[in-house]
């Protein structure tokens, strides 16, 4: 999807349960998810593909300092409303503009999938993470869009020792049920 187009949905981009978090039952869901494997705050992490900014608010809301990338100006401009003590970029994620080696944690939701050469990209993200960082991706695979869990654990382990796969079908995450595969990949080294 083309800048433009990412511009236009940020307009009604939080409208969606797991989006815009705003039920709160979703929302302590990922807070969960979240906080059972992120290292404790503050911690500093970098939300590759972060769009109006709802992951760095419910992060930043527990204690965590969070840096957010994401390639519309329009989902940044409403990241920057959202959480305005988290620092916001406008930039590729396949190619972030942050600075190597200063993150604790590289956080992705739905992004590595959408990048034109996901293994490059994904050995750029691991070049922000400090020594011990850790990776957490959210992904998924929606009838021929987005990446099997299979597919995307190959990616991490092309320069990661390992990759722990999480499926997340459960509805409290989406705000419906699902019938597509959805997870979370972790990574510790």
């Amino acid at each position: 999807m083309s800048q433009g187009l990412w511009d236009q949905a940020a307009e009604e981009f939080d409208d969606a349960p797991d989006h815009g978090l705003t039920d709160p039952s979703v929302r302590a869901a990922w807070r969960e998810l979240l906080l059972e494997v992120l290292p404790a705050g503050p911690a500093r992490v970098a939300d590759l593909g972060c769009g109006t900014g709802t992951l760095a608010r419910l992060l930043t809301d527990a204690g965590y300092r969070v840096d957010g990338l994401d390639f519309s100006p329009e989902m940044i401009r409403r990241a920057r409303e959202k959480v305005p003590e988290a620092e916001f970029w406008i930039g590729d994620a396949s190619t972030p503009p942050l600075e190597p080696g200063t993150y604790d944690v590289v956080l992705s939701r739905h992004v590595l999938w959408a990048m034109p050469d996901p293994t490059s990209a994904f050995h750029k993200w691991v070049e922000l993470l400090k020594p011990r960082g850790v990776v957490v991706l959210i992904e998924g695979r929606w009838g021929s869009a987005g990446l099997t869990s299979a597919a995307a654990r190959r990616i991490v382990l092309t320069s990661r020792a390992e990759a722990t796969v999480r499926p997340m079908t459960e509805a409290i995450f989406w705000g419906k049920d699902i019938d597509d595969e959805r997870y979370m990949i972790t990574s510790l080294r």
